[in-house]
């Protein structure tokens, strides 16, 4: 759990109004919104979830049912981002399609309730992994059990059927990477802080290599270690992918190179991504070359000219977490983690432009 900074929760809208900026929740009027839906009863309990650093999870517990709501952070959010009730959708389509993922209990569009949209899920109960393997996982066994569910999970989510799924409007299948280009291209204009040479040199890398073709799949597009749950128990078992804002269409290498860019391995040095992910430095992980072996074993589609892809995902980290440290620098939020972004994001440009450099 992570500490509850003074004003993030409070119980009623009068209280909310006489806050410095806006709470996180509000608890009387959540009450009476989960009352209303029949989930659970009693009084409300609310404890941060988990350590993510864009939109907001919390633990809500009553006397007789435990839920997770999920809310954006506080504003000013970038347009078209923080999507909650789009992000709801895709997990009521892909829960049914065998999508290991929690399944959505409740939405809510009114932003008047919270003052947010949010939506409300199972708890699934387990782990995440982030800086360190919980005590019940901790074998050299488990932790390479660990590393290749990743990979067996991120197979699955691109052999959905997406128009079985109802998830064919989700996005266009032709186009994804030039899209992303263009539309990370125009965040780094909305959200810097600063000049960073690295990451216009990084664009037009990418727009040079950009591949002619490429596959059409359902995509994660967070796909990493600190978004996906573990069951508590051995053998490590991945019981829920988690933080599906990002989903789309497109093509399935991005997730693959962005689990890679952001796995962590023993001597290589901090950045703001694989300090999300340091526990795989641990020995026992498979090494990245194993896991993009798997992929290729379990999905049946090949990891040619993968490093474009994890250059890619380098580059899309440095941007959006520059957005992130404009937020910072506005108040917004209390986040310690992104105080660190004022070296960790040229920090990411420039192991972006290294790796492009080097593949010449």
């Amino acid at each position: 759990m992570t500490a509850v900074s003074a004003g993030d929760v409070v119980a009623t809208h009068a209280q909310a109004a006489a806050c410095e900026r806006p709470p996180l929740l509000i608890l009387d009027p959540l009450r009476e919104f989960l009352d209303a839906r029949g989930l659970g009863a009693g009084t409300l309990r609310a404890e941060p979830l988990g350590d993510g650093h864009s939109n907001v999870t919390y633990l809500i517990e009553r006397d007789d049912l435990s839920v997770v709501l999920r809310r954006p952070p506080r504003p000013p959010v970038a347009p078209s981002t923080h999507d909650m009730l789009r992000e709801a959708g895709i997990l009521n389509a892909i829960v049914p399609a065998g999508v290991r993922a929690p399944v959505v209990l409740a939405t809510c569009d009114d932003e008047a309730v919270i003052g947010a949209v949010f939506y409300v899920t199972e708890l699934l109960d387990g782990h995440v992994i982030t800086q360190v393997v919980p005590p019940s996982l901790d074998t050299l066994a488990d932790r390479r059990r660990i590393g290749l569910e990743l990979v067996d999970a991120l197979a699955e989510v691109h052999g959905v059927d997406v128009h079985a799924a109802g998830l064919g409007g989700l996005g266009r299948p032709d186009g994804y990477l030039a899209r992303q280009l263009r539309r990370f291209g125009e965040l780094a204009v909305r959200g810097a802080t600063r000049t960073i040479p690295e990451l216009e040199q990084v664009r037009g890398w990418l727009e040079a290599a950009l591949p002619r073709h490429s596959d059409a799949t359902l995509v994660h597009g967070d796909f990493r270690l600190g978004n996906v749950l573990f069951a508590p128990e051995s053998p490590a078992r991945l019981a829920g992918i988690l933080d599906w804002e990002m989903a789309t269409i497109g093509d399935p290498l991005a997730d693959v190179g962005y689990l890679l860019a952001t796995y962590a391995r023993p001597g290589e040095p901090w950045n703001p991504m694989l300090a999300l992910s340091e526990a795989t430095r641990a020995p026992g992980f498979p090494e990245t070359g194993e896991l993009r072996d798997r992929y290729e074993q379990r999905s049946g589609r090949s990891t040619a000219g993968l490093v474009f892809y994890e250059v890619l995902a380098l580059w899309k980290a440095a941007i959006f977490l520059e957005v992130s440290y404009r937020r910072h620098l506005a108040g917004t939020t209390d986040d310690p983690f992104f105080a660190r972004l004022d070296e960790g994001v040229p920090l990411l440009a420039r192991e972006a432009w290294r790796r492009a450099r080097a593949a010449g």
